[in-house]
């Protein structure tokens, strides 16, 4: 009786799956690394060579309005494979790993599991996610299309990384694509190397092209073509500097192509192949559209919507990117876009935009630019990145499409302007913005409450969210009159609350001075090692250097968690690395990125004599 039983258990199993691989589709899923719309033909750069991407194109549905989460891999995929933003997890910094609850947040592979389908995800994973092995979600590593074929329906991801950063690297004097060929963003200046290095790029594209192409021909050579939705899109916007960590177009703006089989034209998103799509999209969508492809329903936490078919919801309004943290830098932006609108708001306006990161000055281009801006050769379009930004930028995307053009202040926009600040806002709230502090400060109220960041910024007792949002709101836009508020915000019982009180003194500049004695109180006493940072940040600019310098000797001979802002202020104001000979051993033995900051300090003088200082 026992074998009768497991024996019809089977056979309905069996029979399960075959109408599972009946009525599902199979999906798969091509990735690029990198590359936004400009580096690819169809979305209508004539010098771009994609014949692969640009057939699919006319072959699917081209969507023109796709925008990444976040400007870089590591958030961006966070994103993607929880289907919950990088922002309301904590895993927003770039390379952080931060652990978030695995029992309520599941990886949709998981949920696609459940339903039957056999999960595929090659090479690229980079989920930025802690307490679980990024593998562990899939089935397989490896696309096999005899596989695939065979354990219908399927779910396969290729990721594909020839047109990553690293392949703008090296030689550029050497292309197949004529340099002269190229159109160059507005803020680039037309300078050899950067056509060049465009030029080197394009033939990184035409490789990923071929490479996109390939994977079509296999799965057409399998007989899956008539069963298969295929998506192809970036990971994010880029390469060449300004564009990937940059909440402008060229860092958010991606190619996102659905070609979807005849026996599926339920879930077209216009009457026929080949229609340019309008549609906002944003990647947080993706997970959940796939999800509802897949026939699965009960997504938990996921915060997308879904694109595709009768359960689509109505077009979003709105799209939000942002970015903290890359790599050695500090920075933390939130943008807020619809299809004409790009809004930023910059919440360190005091970080230079363009400062020196390891990685991206290994690009030929890059140096170069730097070099052309140092010999005074940039104008006020092409020498901007280089300096410290404003705190609110607002770009009409139509007109201006390299985003150099702000606009946040003029009377013309100012409606828009109030809009997207109060739009932004409310999404903030609503999706629990985990970075209003500095990234180290949440971790380590994190490991006090012995929590997740995910559970902290849910518990307004431990992270106060709209108390710090008013508080960098008066802090951003203060004037000399705010100067006692800002007074009565120092002397809170919340170190966030105190933070954004310094932040706005400093950025009162000299206006600030009738705050200095409650500064200097703040700077060698305060028990929020960012507010000390920022108070002793704010005495150098009041003119106290040697108080400044005691300060940031002091937290960092003692392994401060604030470090890493330290070193990347040391830098912005030029400080002389041999008054912290000390310091910069204890961030170099610290390891990952601090060391990496103090190595790059420790380089760049070789005096305590500015007079002799070797520059950057």
């Amino acid at each position: 009786m026992r074998r009768l039983h497991v024996g019809i258990f089977l056979l309905t199993l069996t029979l399960s799956v075959h109408v599972l691989a009946e009525n599902k589709p199979n999906i798969l899923w091509l990735t690029s690394e990198d590359n936004n719309v400009n580096w690819v033909g169809c979305y209508g750069n004539p010098h771009a060579d994609t014949p692969n991407i640009d057939a699919l194109a006319a072959e699917g549905f081209q969507y023109m309005h796709c925008y990444a989460n976040a400007p870089v891999c590591a958030p961006s995929r966070s994103t993607w494979i929880t289907g919950v933003h990088a922002l309301s997890m904590g895993t927003h910094p770039m390379r952080s790993r931060y652990d978030i609850p695995h029992d309520r947040i599941p990886y949709y592979p998981d949920l696609l599991k459940a339903r039957g389908y056999y999960t595929v995800n090659q090479r690229k994973t980079d989920y930025n996610i802690g307490g679980r092995k990024d593998s562990s979600a899939w089935d397989a590593g490896k696309v096999d299309w005899r596989v695939l074929k065979a354990k219908q329906p399927f779910f396969a991801v290729l990721n594909h990384t020839s047109s990553h950063e690293s392949k703008a690297f090296g030689a550029v004097d050497k292309t197949t694509h004529k340099p002269a060929d190229t159109r160059l963003a507005a803020y680039h200046p037309d300078i050899p190397v950067i056509r060049q290095n465009y030029a080197h790029y394009h033939d990184a594209v035409k490789k990923m092209d071929n490479q996109i192409g390939q994977a079509l021909a296999a799965l057409k050579a399998q007989g899956l073509e008539d069963s298969t939705i295929v998506i192809y899109n970036s990971d994010h916007g880029g390469v060449l500097a300004r564009s990937k960590r940059f909440l402008y177009n060229s860092g958010t703006h991606c190619p996102f192509i659905l070609r979807i089989p005849k026996r599926f034209k339920h879930l077209w998103p216009a009457e026929k192949p080949g229609t340019k799509v309008d549609r906002l999209v944003s990647f947080i969508d993706m997970t959940r559209t796939w999800m509802s492809l897949a026939g699965v329903h009960d997504v938990g936490v996921m915060q997308g919507q879904v694109i595709l078919g009768k359960e689509a919801d109505p077009e979003r309004e709105w799209h939000i990117s942002y970015r903290a943290r890359m790599d050695e830098r500090v920075d933390n932006q939130r943008a807020i876009r619809n299809k004409q609108y790009l809004y930023i708001r910059n919440y360190m306006p005091y970080a230079p935009a363009g400062q020196h990161l390891s990685y991206l000055w290994r690009m030929e281009a890059t140096r170069a630019w730097a070099a052309h801006h140092k010999a005074g050769k940039t104008d006020a379009v092409t020498g901007r990145w280089f300096g410290t930004k404003v705190a609110e930028e607002l770009y009409d995307t139509t007109k201006d499409p390299d985003n150099v053009v702000n606009l946040a202040g003029t009377p013309e926009t100012e409606k828009v302007l109030v809009q997207m600040r109060a739009k932004l806002r409310d999404w903030q709230v609503a999706h629990y913005d985990a970075a209003l502090l500095p990234e180290s400060e949440m971790v380590e109220r994190a490991k006090t409450h012995k929590v997740t960041l995910f559970d902290l910024v849910r518990d307004a007792t431990k992270y106060d969210l709209e108390s710090y949002l008013d508080a960098s709101e008066v802090a951003l836009a203060a004037t000399e009159a705010d100067l006692p508020k800002l007074l009565t915000m120092l002397e809170h019982s919340d170190s966030g609350v105190r933070y954004w009180g310094i932040v706005g003194v400093f950025l009162l500049k000299d206006a600030g001075k009738g705050a200095l004695e409650r500064v200097l109180k703040l700077a060698n006493a305060d028990e929020s090692d960012h507010v000390r940072v920022m108070a002793a940040y704010t005495l150098h600019q009041f003119g106290k250097g040697d108080e400044a310098q005691q300060v940031f000797n002091e937290l960092l001979k003692n392994g401060s968690h604030a470090t890493l802002k330290i070193l990347n202020i040391i830098d912005w104001i030029d400080g002389d690395p041999n008054a912290y000979t000390e310091g910069l051993a204890v961030a170099k033995a610290a390891g990952n990125y601090s060391e990496r900051m103090a190595d790059f300090l420790a380089a760049s003088g070789v005096s305590s004599d500015p007079k002799t200082r070797k520059k950057k």
